[in-house]
């Protein structure tokens, strides 16, 4: 997934704008700027600000990016000592460029340009202090200790503590609805409830500062990061989930019906919402982990592994007991595999620095941060990727993921430090998941991974569809409500007192699921998911998933494709490389909806692509369903 920066876990103030490093969800950037403004600012001073602003981001962000991309290759308290001290300057220079910028919003004369990066410096602040006396030090002590209580949290398993990755690795794989029960229960009691009077305390302090800024409350000031009147923003949002909405009312039942042939009426009941702790993750927001539950008989299996292909091929994975000279070998040439995908759309190949600084697997003489990100440390072509690389299916997938991060950042990297970005949060994360999307059977058997008589049939084509729809489909429901839930906090339709009764009640509205147990307003439910504490806008995660099924519809629409879709490859078609580029360049230089256009041709984002991919699913999860109640 796409972070914005280098920056890991920074705290408050951040410029979501350029997409320098991008990691997984995580972490932000900064900015400076401490000119004063004139008591009767002109348009022209705007343009000046703006001038200085961009520069001034430009030199940091130049001198800090290889500061950050030490601290997580080469983890030490020197390193980390120095990422934070850039972080701390980040953190100031935010907030000095949102609050002047703030003073230039209701200038006469402004340019469209102008008046849209005064935005984004406006917007760049997740968090923003207000100006009284120690709140930007309170905010960031609030912040900097609620992720601390997330990352020491801990849960239990039969009575012993168990740490978070464990966790939820565990959920994944047990099928004893007791030890599920006791998983989830231990942690949320345990991770978050101690957070909620911070977070009371935290909500006020920062729709204080979105006030000075301009803004109703902190929500709307996130919201207003994209084009359009934030309230606009927010129906947008509903129309997309309403159009996926069918297929995932059909999923749920589906996988319903089978947890309760597995578990029974006591545990899961034929009717009404599911337990949330029976789908295989600690937030129920992918389901993935039981898809051994609910697989379909004799087409369940998928019909190949890319990792047992890749082995086939020779490829093996480095080891401690790996000769130096071996080391990494087969782990870059998956890379050169993606890399020559986009070679094949007609891009040019990656620098040859590329290959010689970044880092493929994990180095046996230091720690370092493997989880995989996606890098431009000068804002031109220093460009790298940061992995331990295993030689399996994950990681493949992975690797075609985050080099699309890394062409979309070369693309337009002749923009002003402002537009260095995708054209909105959800751009940069759906450009590689369409990729993702590519690695098809068609396209293994394009680069030679498999032989054509490997290639699954059409009766594998249910337990494809259904593996992939268990993630992205299931994620929908969750990718909305989470933001949803802190817009209503921000906004205090959601008061202090009914927390825990507002992140319930989104759940059971949109996910249709319920907790194992009762949960009252002692428990701060929506702090056991690390986003909140994380204080991570979450929309660009929901539009991502929409959006990689369009644009890849789009690019199988260009390559003039005529089977399934879901069966779609691209692969080789430099006419979709055109296409493709054209979005690409502009980075954030327009406003999404242009760059959409160029694209796809239409100026509005669809969940109708996603439910085309899905149709043969769809029509199946229909036939199962028939008779049972549909919904909660």
């Amino acid at each position: 997934m796409k972070n914005l920066v280098s920056v890991t876990a920074l705290a408050i103030a951040v410029i979501s704008a350029p997409a320098h490093a991008v990691q997984n969800d995580k972490g932000e950037m900064m900015g400076q700027q401490t000119s004063s403004v004139a008591s009767a600012p002109t348009a022209a001073d705007a343009d000046a600000f703006v001038a200085r602003a961009e520069a001034d981001l430009l030199a940091f962000s130049n001198e800090a990016q290889p500061a950050f991309w030490l601290q997580e290759t080469y983890i030490n308290e020197d390193s980390e000592a120095i990422a934070a001290s850039y972080g701390e300057k980040g953190t100031k220079m935010s907030v000095d460029l949102a609050l002047e910028a703030a003073k230039y919003q209701d200038v006469k004369g402004l340019s469209a340009e102008t008046a849209r990066k005064l935005n984004m410096l406006r917007t760049a602040i997740v968090l923003p202090a207000p100006t009284s006396e120690g709140a930007a030090k309170e905010l960031a002590g609030i912040s900097t200790k609620l992720s601390g209580m997330y990352g020491k949290g801990k849960g239990t398993l039969k009575g012993e503590p168990i740490n978070g990755s464990d966790i939820e690795a565990k959920m994944g794989t047990s099928r004893d609805p007791d030890e599920l029960k006791e998983m989830w229960v231990s942690w949320h009691d345990n991770v978050g409830a101690p957070m909620r009077e911070d977070y009371t305390k935290l909500v006020a302090i920062a729709n204080a500062g979105a006030k000075e800024l301009g803004y109703s409350d902190t929500g709307a000031l996130w919201r207003s990061n994209y084009d359009m009147p934030a309230d606009d923003f927010a129906a947008t949002m509903d129309k997309l989930w309403l159009e996926v909405k069918p297929l995932y009312d059909e999923l749920h039942t589906f996988v319903r019906t089978k947890l309760n042939e597995k578990y029974g009426d006591d545990v899961q009941p034929k009717q009404g919402p599911i337990r949330a702790d029976l789908l295989g993750n600690m937030w129920a927001q992918e389901w993935g982990g039981i898809y051994d539950i609910v697989a379909p008989p004799g087409s369940g299996e998928l019909g190949y592994d890319i990792g047992d292909l890749l082995k086939a091929k020779g490829y093996t994975e480095t080891s401690p007991q790996t000769d130096d000279a071996e080391r990494g070998k087969s782990e870059k040439e998956m890379v050169r595999i993606g890399e020559g995908f986009f070679s094949s759309l007609g891009f040019e190949p990656l620098p040859e620095t590329f290959w010689t600084r970044s880092q493929f697997i994990k180095p046996r003489d230091r720690e370092v941060v493997c989880h995989a990100s996606a890098w431009d440390l000068d804002n031109k072509d220093d460009l790298r990727i940061k992995m331990c690389i295993k030689v399996n299916t994950d990681d493949f997938v992975t690797i075609h993921h985050e080099l699309g991060h890394n062409y979309y950042q070369r693309a337009y990297n002749d923009k002003s430090y402002l537009h260095l970005n995708g054209a909105n949060d959800g751009f940069h994360e759906a450009i590689g998941d369409m990729l993702a999307l590519s690695i098809t059977p068609e396209y293994l058997v394009q680069i030679g991974l498999m032989d054509q008589s490997q290639v699954p049939g059409a009766d594998k084509d249910t337990g494809l569809l259904l593996r992939q729809a268990m993630d992205k489909v299931a994620f929908l429901p969750f990718g909305l409500l989470v933001d949803k839930w802190r817009w209503g906090v921000f906004n205090g339709d959601i008061p202090a007192d009914q927390f825990n009764k507002g992140w319930t009640d989104l759940r059971l509205k949109y996910q249709g699921i319920v907790p194992p147990v009762e949960r009252d307003e002692s428990k701060f439910d929506p702090g056991a998911k690390y986003h909140i504490p994380g204080n991570t806008p979450y929309a660009r995660y929901f539009l991502a998933r929409i959006l990689q099924f369009q644009f890849y519809k789009a690019a199988c629409d260009a390559a003039g494709w005529k089977g399934p879709l879901h069966r779609c490859s691209f692969y080789g078609n430099k006419d979709v490389g055109t296409k493709l580029n054209a979005m690409l360049e502009m980075g954030a230089s327009k406003p999404w909806p242009d760059a959409l256009e160029a694209f796809t041709g239409t100026r509005q984002m669809s969940g109708k692509p996603m439910i085309e991919y899905f149709a043969p699913l769809m029509t199946w999860l229909k036939k199962q369903n028939k008779g049972k109640t549909k919904g909660w």
